[in-house]
């Protein structure tokens, strides 16, 4: 009788699949902040204000090529058990090192820059605090939760940042009026509006971030699997996958959700965009009157959360610069981080247009993003670097193009600017 109660209560396999993957999940997650974040809702609101659906195509190309780099990355980690600043520093010659990891830090610096205005932008509109003020309180909030919060407490803090931004935008889109023929072929059609490109390349800056490739290499091992074993190898390059897409899919519902929201509010009435409070307006079918403060609540969120992804992924490049992993008690990690946030603030208080400064740091990381695609595809395709683990001929080709295609946009730019 006892065994048959045993057997009984015995976790069914797909129970025990499921409890291994929730336990699992998380690493992705954390990266999902970094792209939907006040940058992101600049860019967005941008795209969906002034060009209605026809700039939903970047979302979707820009989320695939997410998925398959963020995917790359976490790989580097799993199997080397270095992340992508560490794994630079040791396979490359001193002057490309110091290429990929210095812009790689300028880059953090300039998405640090977005996350802190965005949320500087959110005290302001809740309790008119100055924006310089408003900086310097986020900064310092950041920094103490970077330098005393562990991964874990982290992770469950920026999860439920992302649920409940998440959760306000992919709900409001069922009750506006979206005409979803234009956004299904927004969405598949790619299309270059004329003057476009600053805004095509700003939302591509804003999801494919070059900060959360660092950033997703060094995360990944927080979780100290035994690398030893190759079985558990394999497990977590399966999980690991599976938490990627799951968490980059999320983020491309709600990107989505902010330019079909912009184009329904603002697109559809000629209302042009100038400031990011503006979007406040998104939300009032929702919520009415309270729309000013959940909107503040939720940029806030986002700002604050991002934030620190971005002074972590700033902390593990200059650690891996010295051949050290990313933690927070040691100097070389703290400095990173120092480097990437009050440098950030220092800039913001030299910005004329907070719009604008928000529009042009996210055009910025797609101008880096290039140098650590190319970075990353080389580790990761060395024998040398990752052993049997490396990419495959398909995986190369995949790799290599979408490195093209965003060094082409960059040229496009370029071209446009002049």
């Amino acid at each position: 009788m006892e065994e048959k109660w045993k057997s009984f209560f015995k976790p069914h396999p797909y129970q025990s699949k499921a409890a291994a993957f929730l336990k699992y999940l998380g690493p992705g997650l954390l990266v999902t902040v970094g792209f939907i974040d006040p940058g992101n809702w600049a860019s967005n609101i941008a795209a969906g204000s002034q060009y209605g659906y026809a700039l939903l195509w970047m979302v979707t190309l820009s989320t695939f090529m997410l998925i398959v780099l963020q995917h790359n990355a976490a790989h580097l980690g799993i199997v080397t058990g270095k992340c992508l600043s560490e794994a630079t520093t040791e396979y490359f010659r001193p002057w490309i090192r110091n290429v990929v990891l210095f812009t790689s830090i300028a880059a953090a610096v300039s998405t640090a820059l977005a996350e802190i205005l965005g949320a500087a932008i959110a005290l302001n509109m809740l309790f008119h605090l100055p924006l310089k003020i408003g900086s310097v309180l986020v900064l310092v909030v950041a920094v103490v939760l970077q330098f005393t919060n562990s991964y874990k407490k982290i992770e469950k803090i920026i999860i439920g940042f992302v649920s409940l931004i998440g959760l306000s935008f992919l709900f409001e889109i069922c009750i506006i009026h979206t005409d979803w023929g234009a956004a299904a072929v927004g969405w598949v059609t790619p299309s270059f509006p004329n003057g476009g490109m600053l805004v095509i390349m700003s939302v591509l800056g804003a999801v494919v971030m070059p900060h959360n490739l660092f950033l997703h290499s060094e995360i990944i091992q927080s979780r100290q699997w035994n690398l030893q074993d190759e079985s558990v190898i394999n497990k977590q390059l399966k999980y690991e996958f599976t938490d990627t897409l799951v968490s980059m899919m999320i983020g491309w519902a709600i990107n989505s959700a902010m330019i079909l929201m912009a184009a329904a509010t603002f697109f559809a009435t000629k209302t042009p965009v100038t400031d990011l409070t503006q979007a406040e307006q998104m939300l009032k079918p929702l919520l009415g009157n309270a729309a000013s403060i959940v909107f503040a609540i939720a940029l806030l969120f986002a700002g604050l959360s991002s934030s620190i992804t971005a002074g972590m992924a700033g902390g593990s490049i200059f650690a891996g610069i010295f051949s050290e992993p990313y933690d927070i008690k040691d100097k070389h990690t703290k400095v990173g981080v120092l480097l990437t946030m009050i440098p950030a603030t220092l800039i913001i208080f030299l910005i004329r247009s907070p719009f604008d400064g928000l529009i042009y740091s996210q055009m910025l990381l797609s101008v880096q993003l290039p140098i650590t695609i190319f970075a990353l595809v080389y580790l990761t395709s060395s024998k040398r670097v990752m052993g049997k683990y490396a990419n495959s001929k398909v995986g190369k080709i995949i790799l290599v193009t979408i490195g093209l295609i965003v060094t082409f946009l960059n040229i496009a730019l370029l071209i446009s600017s002049f």
